[in-house]
């Protein structure tokens, strides 16, 4: 009897020491690291930068880029910017790119290029700019006019004045 509750209480004992094992770790567990001193919160499978500048501001979409899980071309593609919505940007990293997040958020979703996001302020003024710098010119027509059995005359469109050919 006495062997029966002592193999008892050592099978207890021995059962209330084991732990559950560790939930497995996915692309979408969260973590957490410390880069130039500010701590970060990610999915597992977007990359820690190597450096961090801080920017914490508003920018907005200039076209739908790929957002990425490293501050290159060489990640995979996580989500897409939406054009002309808002997003915080967290910081800049290495290869001159802004770690992102959600707008009111603080977990980085990845990484976009400098180019793809302009502050929201601005966000108006460089979209006008942009539309104005793409329009292209029509070619004027020229008007040409025959001179003298085969020689003609044509018009400069810019200036007005006839040139003979």
């Amino acid at each position: 009897m006495k062997i029966r509750i002592a193999l008892s209480l050592l099978f207890v004992l021995t059962v209330a020491g084991c732990k559950a094992p560790p939930a497995p770790i996915t692309d979408d567990t969260i973590v957490s690291s410390t880069v130039d001193g500010v701590k970060l919160t990610y999915r597992h499978a977007v990359q820690p930068p190597v450096s961090f500048t801080p920017v914490n501001e508003e920018y907005r979409a200039l076209y739908n880029a790929s957002v990425m899980t490293t501050p290159d071309f060489s990640g995979k593609v996580v989500t897409h910017l939406e054009n002309g919505q808002p997003y915080t940007v967290l910081g800049t990293v290495e290869n001159n790119w802004f770690a992102i997040a959600e707008v009111g958020q603080e977990q980085l979703i990845g990484y976009v290029p400098l180019r793809a996001l302009v502050k929201s302020d601005l966000y108006e003024k460089t979209v006008k700019a942009d539309s104005r710098r793409k329009r292209v010119r029509s070619a004027a027509k020229k008007t040409c006019v025959a001179v003298a059995g085969d020689s003609k005359a044509c018009q400069n469109s810019n200036n007005g004045t006839w040139i003979i050919n």
